[in-house]
């Protein structure tokens, strides 16, 4: 559906900070520009004060990510019904292109673009394609990637439900730690009963004098 696409809008926000990296990408106005990626339109009226105002969205985002990932949904979703209510969307029928025989217009929803500054407009896109996800699929498919300390949003869309890394490069990297540490552990529990065995050995040696 249309409206799916602006969940996205909330993965690249919240995606701007990594909190256990203390590294934060929402330096600047130019920063701000480039989250709106090619809606030139909206991305012209990003000021000074936007950039302050967009990390206190996205800290709020990031708390409805880190309810829905730890399993508390009530709180998620009243978590974003509080930003909902904040930053109300204000939605259109829209037909940008033809299709079909007769040429008729492909009808469809449009988020309209007249919010009072920048990072209103976006926040109540993000907002509201968050909800849309999280109705259609459940709180269950917001999460926070599992490879720490990256602990980026991500939306599941995977069949079984079972993504737990916002990348492959996180999975990648999960997945070859995981298995050094096996490796260690069997390296460990190797020597333990190499001493076992040899204490063994000694102590019959004792008991044959």
């Amino acid at each position: 559906m249309e409206l799916a696409h602006y969940s996205d809008y909330a993965v690249r926000l919240v995606n701007t900070e990594e909190p256990a990296r203390n590294k934060d990408l929402l330096t600047s106005v130019d920063a701000v520009r480039a989250l709106f990626g090619t809606s030139v339109q909206m991305a012209r009226r990003v000021t000074d004060g936007d950039v302050t105002r967009f990390r206190n969205v996205r800290g709020r985002l990031r708390g409805v990510f880190e309810a829905a990932d730890g399993g508390d949904h009530v709180l998620a979703v009243d978590l974003l019904n509080s930003l909902l209510m904040e930053f109300p969307v204000s939605p259109q029928v829209s037909g940008h292109e033809t299709i079909g025989e007769h040429g008729g217009p492909n009808w469809h929803i449009h988020l309209a673009d007249h919010p009072s500054n920048a990072s209103a407009g976006y926040a109540a896109i993000a907002c509201f394609g968050l909800a849309f996800h999280l109705t259609e699929h459940g709180p269950g498919r917001l999460g926070l990637c599992q490879a720490s300390p990256c602990r980026n949003a991500f939306l599941d869309t995977s069949t079984n439900r079972s993504r737990r890394y916002c990348s492959d490069r996180c999975a990648t990297r999960a997945n070859v730690a995981a298995y050094r540490a096996r490796k260690r552990l069997e390296a460990e529990e190797s020597a333990r009963s190499g001493r076992s065995a040899e204490e063994t050995q000694e102590s019959h040696a004792l008991s044959e004098r």
